[in-house]
């Protein structure tokens, strides 16, 4: 059953508890696609990033579709007293800044856990707020897929759109009134890595697998606008601009 993950007693019910009902009062939020998300076993979600505030509309929106939202958060979390006892209990998974061979060996061990419990993860293959000037996904990372082939764990875009309403980028405080602002988050099909699998160390397919993971984030989020994305997806590093804050460097 779809909600059989979240049925089972865990600390997600006393945070839902909390965190649910505010939300819901600055967001009304829309969930398109809720059956693409797997009933069971691991799975990656990927979804594009823009707000502060939109981690909260994305684990809401899995927790609706009848899965547990787990982040990868900086391991440096985890030693943060009382944080890091939530974060562990809660099933996050911790990511360093770190060489690629400790790297490759992290995510094995990450992709192992995530199918031998049957969990899912939230990437954002961004790894940090969009500088695209217009809030579509710029260059990806490589976080997101490689832990997707590594464990050949179905790999889910989605977009989400309106949380720039409730907090901008970059924007400091909420905007709360008028209440009930509407969110959409579309939910698509797993991007097919077949051709690609056994090759997760390859770095020519993990740009192939994360161009593939990014263009479907960016053809949902154009549905969600409904209008077109630019042709060239935005690179940081060609505009002048440093990429600070990524989990999956």
């Amino acid at each position: 059953m779809a909600a059989s993950e979240r049925s089972r007693p865990s600390l997600f019910w006393p945070l839902a508890a909390i965190v649910i009902p505010p939300v819901s009062l600055l967001a009304k939020i829309t969930v398109t696609g809720a059956e693409k998300l797997p009933r069971t076993g691991a799975y990656v979600v990927a979804p594009n990033h823009y707000s502060e505030f939109d981690p909260l509309i994305v684990a809401i929106a899995v927790f609706r579709s009848g899965r547990l939202p787990r982040f990868m958060a900086k391991d440096s979390l985890f030693r943060v007293p009382v944080l890091g006892w939530i974060l562990r209990k809660t099933g996050m998974i911790p990511v360093a800044r770190a060489s690629s061979a400790s790297a490759a060996k992290q995510t094995l061990t990450q992709s192992r856990e995530l199918v031998e419990n049957g969990r899912g993860v939230i990437v954002y293959p961004e790894g940090t707020l969009t500088r695209d000037p217009g809030m579509w996904p710029m260059r990806g990372k490589s976080g997101a897929v490689r832990l997707a082939l590594t464990g050949d764990i179905p790999l889910i875009p989605m977009a989400q759109w309106g949380t720039q309403q409730i907090m901008g980028r970059y924007q400091k405080g909420l905007s709360l009134w008028p209440l009930r602002k509407r969110v959409r988050v579309l939910i698509g099909d797993p991007v097919d890595l077949s051709d690609l699998r056994g090759h997760a160390g390859d770095p020519g397919v993990l740009n192939i697998a994360t161009e593939r993971l990014m263009d479907a984030i960016t053809a949902l989020l154009e549905e969600l606008r409904d209008e077109k994305a630019p042709d060239k997806r935005w690179n940081p590093g060609d505009h002048g601009q440093k990429e600070t804050g990524r989990l999956d460097s």
